[in-house]
């Protein structure tokens, strides 16, 4: 089966987003499915307004248009709510096919953080996005359960998996800095929360891997934390492998890939007791909850990596791939020419 992929997270973003889209194309072919992303490549653009490093593609409808009648698919999955998105679903509805759609991002609660603009008004611009398609995916249970209160319909779970091989345990990793080595990885913006980690009075070292608009003002006001900027591929997984314990800071994200590689790497996770972590660190012994992050931090370090590396070499991103496969909604060759 012939599928296209329309997503607005593409090269050079880096994130959990596309992350997850390029993992689960990579074992869709051993399900019998051949994917084919539709992305902004080669199409102008503009930066984001508070995120100059994410770029929103301009004149998408035609481009995107062209690109799903060259390729015929046989399935359309739309990614992303942006222009690209956009384009992708109209061209659906305008040939009476049928697509799925997935939500990666709590865009209310990131709106509101930045504008006074209520949740419940963006909540509804992404309901009428998401409701022509036959499912909306998303990454947890919980997630579910949060969009069908706002209204959502025809919801299926998608999990994320972790690449087993690139994170893993590498003992011998050393970093000159004082222990506990407590790590964070992601975006620097302010719904990530990175603040209430690196305002902690707590010994050992602080360290922060990513970019992002905050960068400045948090390398500034923390002069003590050591930011190393974005890291990638192996030089992040040896990063990984480092650290004591990795403190996931966001209280918004709908998942939060990176405490999968934090686990696969054999190092447990601290976090707040919100989804994302709720879904993730759901086996005992693998991280710790707790509204005061401090308290979290102390814990998780008490927590053997060797129980993190087990429970993570369970989630696979072929079986994720399955579910994502499985909640697809086909259309036939004559169905398209119609």
């Amino acid at each position: 089966m012939r599928l296209a992929i329309a997503t607005d997270a593409w090269d050079p973003q880096v994130n959990g987003v596309m992350r997850s889209l390029k993992e689960t194309a990579a074992a869709l072919p051993a399900l019998g499915i051949e994917p084919h992303f539709v992305t902004p490549e080669g199409l102008p653009s503009l930066p984001l307004p508070t995120y100059p490093d994410i770029r929103v593609a301009i004149g998408a409808g035609p481009a995107v248009a062209e690109r799903l009648d060259r390729l015929a698919p046989e399935a359309v999955h739309v990614a992303t709510e942006g222009t690209i998105g956009h384009a992708a679903r109209r061209w659906c509805l305008v040939h009476g096919l049928p697509f799925t759609t997935s939500y990666h991002t709590r865009y209310p609660e990131y709106v509101r953080a930045r504008a006074p603009i209520p949740e419940a008004w963006t909540y509804a611009w992404l309901r009428r996005f998401h409701e022509a398609a036959a499912r909306t995916l998303v990454p947890t249970e919980t997630m579910r359960r949060e969009l069908a209160a706002w209204g959502f319909a025809n919801l299926a779970v998608w999990a994320r998996g972790v690449d087993t091989t690139l994170f893993r345990p590498r003992p011998g990793i050393a970093f000159d800095y004082p222990r506990p080595l407590m790590l964070t990885v992601g975006r620097l913006a302010v719904e990530k929360n990175v603040e209430a980690f690196l305002s902690l009075d707590l010994s050992g070292t602080k360290v922060v891997v990513g970019d992002g608009p905050q960068r400045a003002e948090l390398e500034r006001r923390f002069p003590g934390a050591v930011f190393l900027g974005m890291k990638t591929g192996e030089a992040l997984a040896e990063i990984y492998a480092a650290a004591d314990v990795f403190v996931f800071t966001s209280r918004t994200d709908t998942y939060g890939n990176v405490m999968q590689e934090a686990l696969a790497s054999g190092v447990p996770v601290a976090a707040f007791p919100v989804p994302g972590p709720l879904d993730v660190l759901t086996e005992a012994g693998i991280g710790a909850l707790d509204d005061d992050l401090a308290v979290a931090i102390r814990q998780a370090l008490t927590l053997d990596g060797a129980r993190c590396r087990a429970v993570a070499e369970g989630r696979t991103w072929a079986a994720a791939a399955a579910q994502f496969a499985a909640a697809l909604a086909p259309f036939s060759r004559r169905e398209r020419a119609a």
